[in-house]
């Protein structure tokens, strides 16, 4: 059966029409429309009229790969991986090839085949549209990359630096090692640079690419401190990593509802920052905020150390001490790559004895620990507060339903919630898979996080750190250089003061000092792990936070600066009326010196006045 467009015959299916480099494959014709694909773009089929399709001419599958570029490889050349590959990727769109002319069909087992595959719909649509552009299985194989093996003169010369001054024990910085290069291979005898030299954006491209860390580590390091610190850890897990109670895991989540504010109206979704104890699984403790960051680990930092008896109790929920014993720091903190955790706030946390762990330099795969704990404790409470705005999987797609329009919790209600969730996983919940020891076994300990914990924490190796809740916020403020003068401390361009500092403000110099971005009102001078308080000396800025300060200073320098022509302009007004003035005396007169005295009394009577009587005149 023949389409007939224009003055020449096509066969019904599967032939390509080219126009130009538009090319296009007919999939389907039913009466005056045809189904077509683009087989450069690779989007999805559509329905055309056929009359358009007028302009079009034959065409073949080698200008297909001439115009995309295509090279279709031989199934005896692809190797086992690749055909794997190749065949799970037709499995999957299989079953749509044969309702490709059916949209709702084809859309309901796009959907169902990405639910059931684990990939996402565009996915299925990519390898539907490039397998009808082609109709060549091998098109769904895997590709391999070709390197270049061989080395420009640019490269063989990055490389020389890199060996010889980056990849040595005295640590080069990398611009070093860029910097020598250029000095050494593109400068002439003089010492001059040449016209043409690579960038440094080069050079740190082609150092990322060739770079192996093991090379990295035991070239700067040596091979000992490699093997003590950075070799890949290969052993039993937890147990090996997490020998004892006293590693916590940091992490934070945006939790899976929408929450409203006293008054009724939508806020958001809430973000939960827990710390769990890699050994017990044990909650140390949790921070439940709208603000994350640095904000949500100052609050994480003070609950973890906070009599949980009595914080649920604030929350009307009564709890025994031991369904919750932890008021103490983990003695190591392992977290991922959160710009959080790298910043110098939370690091120095370390003062306290702390050490604070980069996980992804030691075992990523344990992060699942706090990953399943935000599962758990969402899949808990999500189960039971359908149509309370809870979040169900589709709210991403079109047409889902809009879960914010539910929401009916406020804050409050939730924590309650999360904190009834975090005590029954703490204190409830069987952990299956604990590795019991003997000893644990001989001692009767149950299953239960909270009671692991328990026995841990008698345990050598335990490792936790008593901190005053004081020492700990202070640990955490933000820091900056403060610069003492005969005016005080200025710290932001603040002025502060503290008793018996008085050498130091005459003598000046800089101190570090943590400051409270939110009161500006005092600032603590850290000088061998002691705080001491200073306090505001301009008191108009009493109880603002540094934000309200800084604009008041910045609204007065505005004012000032629009008045500097002003200024300018009375000073010249006021140079010409004095010399006007002065120009106005006649010339130089001689001056009597003698009687100075006598002729000053003449002259106090004379200019005297009564301002008694002077002031009723002016009643």
């Amino acid at each position: 059966m023949e389409l007939q467009i224009g003055g020449w015959s096509l066969m019904k299916k599967y032939e390509l029409l080219r126009s130009g480099d538009n090319i296009i494959r007919i999939l389907d014709v039913q009466q005056e429309r045809t189904l077509v694909i683009d087989c450069v773009k690779h989007t999805m089929p559509v329905w055309i009229e056929t009359k358009l399709l007028e302009s079009y001419s034959e065409c073949s599958n080698e200008e297909l790969f001439k115009i995309t570029e295509i090279k279709i490889m031989d199934v005896d050349t692809l190797d086992s991986n690749q055909r794997k590959v190749m065949h799970k990727r037709y499995t999957m769109i299989a079953p749509i090839v044969s309702f490709i002319s059916d949209d709702k069909m084809r859309s309901k087992l796009i959907c169902s085949i990405a639910e059931e595959h684990k990939v996402s719909k565009q996915t299925v649509r990519n390898y539907l549209c490039l397998y009808l552009s082609y109709l060549d299985v091998t098109i769904l194989a895997l590709k391999k990359r070709e390197y270049s093996q061989e080395l420009t003169q640019d490269e063989k010369h990055m490389r020389w630096a890199l060996n010889k001054f980056f990849y040595t024990t005295k640590k080069q910085s990398l611009m070093t090692a860029y910097t020598m290069m250029l000095k050494e291979k593109y400068c002439d005898a003089d010492g001059v640079l040449g016209e043409e030299y690579p960038s440094f954006y080069q050079f740190r491209y082609f150092y990322r690419k060739s770079r192996k860390m093991q090379n990295f580590y035991i070239s700067r390091d040596g091979l000992k401190n490699y093997q003590r610190n950075n070799r890949p850890l290969t052993g039993e897990g937890v147990q090996e990593f997490a020998p004892a109670v006293g590693v916590g895991m940091l992490d934070a989540t945006v939790c899976d509802i929408y929450l409203i504010n006293e008054e009724g109206n939508l806020v958001g979704r809430p973000i939960l920052t827990a710390c769990i104890d890699a050994y017990s699984s044990l909650c140390c403790g949790y921070s439940l905020s709208w603000e994350g960051g640095v904000y949500s680990l100052r609050g994480l930092m003070l609950n973890i150390i906070t009599n949980k008896v009595a914080w649920c109790r604030r929350f009307g929920i009564s709890i025994e001490k031991e369904d919750w014993d932890c008021d103490r720091l983990p003695g190591t903190f392992v977290t991922d790559m959160g710009s959080e955790y790298k910043s110098e706030n939370f690091e120095q946390i370390a003062e306290l004895g702390v050490t604070v762990v980069n996980l992804p330099s030691y075992r990523p795969e344990l992060k699942g620990l706090v990953e399943k704990f935000f599962d758990l404790i969402q899949g808990t409470y999500k189960k039971h507060l359908k149509g309370k705005g809870v979040i169900e999987p589709d709210y991403q797609e079109r047409g889902a339903h809009d879960y914010r329009k539910d929401a009916c919790l406020t804050m409050m209600d939730f924590e309650k919630i999360i904190l009834h969730c975090m005590i029954y996983y703490n204190a409830k919940r069987i952990i299956e898979n604990f590795p019991y020891t003997e000893a644990m076994i001989n001692a009767g300990v149950k299953p239960y996080a909270s009671c692991i914990w328990e026995w841990g924490k008698s345990q050598i190796g335990a490792n936790l750190i008593s901190v005053d809740s004081r020492e700990l916020i202070l640990t955490l403020l933000p820091r900056t250089t403060g610069k003492f003068g005969r005016t005080g401390l200025k710290v932001n361009k603040l002025r502060y003061h503290c008793e018996g500092y008085t050498e130091q403000y005459l003598s000046g110099g800089t101190v570090t000092v943590a400051y409270n971005s939110e009161d500006v009102t005092s600032v603590w001078v850290v000088e061998d792990g002691v705080y001491t308080e200073f306090t505001l000396i301009e008191s108009r800025f009493q109880g603002k936070d540094l934000t309200e300060v800084q604009e008041l200073q910045s609204g007065q320098r505005i004012i000032s600066k629009n008045e500097v022509r002003n200024n300018l302009q009375a000073q010249i007004d006021l140079a010409q009326r004095i010399e006007t003035i002065a120009g106005s005396i006649s010339g130089h007169r001689d001056v009597h010196m003698k009687n100075i005295r006598h002729t000053r009394r003449k002259e106090q009577s004379r200019c005297h006045q009564d301002y008694m009587k002077e002031g009723s005149y002016h009643d």
